[in-house]
């Protein structure tokens, strides 16, 4: 346990958190997601939910601010203006720690393949369907 850091965030993700560099990419997915057949890293963090993993990460990582999207969610593939309560929350978490910052749907193939090309996956065990996000990490200014 450390001060100010929040429990959630164990060895394992804190290491990648740092280790990430600007413009690189952490999904977080769903118990659903095939996380190990497509991670390049991976952090489990099952007996948690995906928004729940968002909050913490946020609490210590900025999103980008140099691009004009820094946080994504998938697409429901054939109602492209379908929402689940799940992209609520998320939008939620994201303003609370970065106001003005959206979640933009990636529809089809565009999500996974941005996921594939993260530098990590954190799989949790989210059980709402469509409970994943892409967050592309910022800079901290001095």
């Amino acid at each position: 346990m450390l001060k100010g850091i929040d429990p959630r965030l164990g060895p394992d993700l804190l290491m990648t958190l740092r280790a990430m560099g600007h413009g690189d990419e952490i999904a977080i997915v769903d118990g659903n997601y095939p996380a190990d057949a497509h991670a390049r890293r991976l952090v489990r963090m099952d007996g948690h939910d995906a928004v729940a993993v968002a909050d913490a990460i946020l609490s210590v990582m900025p999103l980008d601010d140099f691009v004009p999207e820094a946080a994504f969610r998938p697409g429901i593939r054939g109602a492209p203006d379908r929402r689940e309560p799940v992209f609520d929350d998320f939008e939620a978490v994201v303003e609370r720690h970065e106001p003005g910052q959206g979640v933009h749907p990636l529809h089809g193939d565009a999500f996974y393949e941005r996921v594939r090309a993260a530098y990590a996956i954190v799989a949790t065990t989210e059980r709402r369907l469509y409970g994943n996000l892409i967050l592309r990490k910022g800079v901290i200014r001095p």
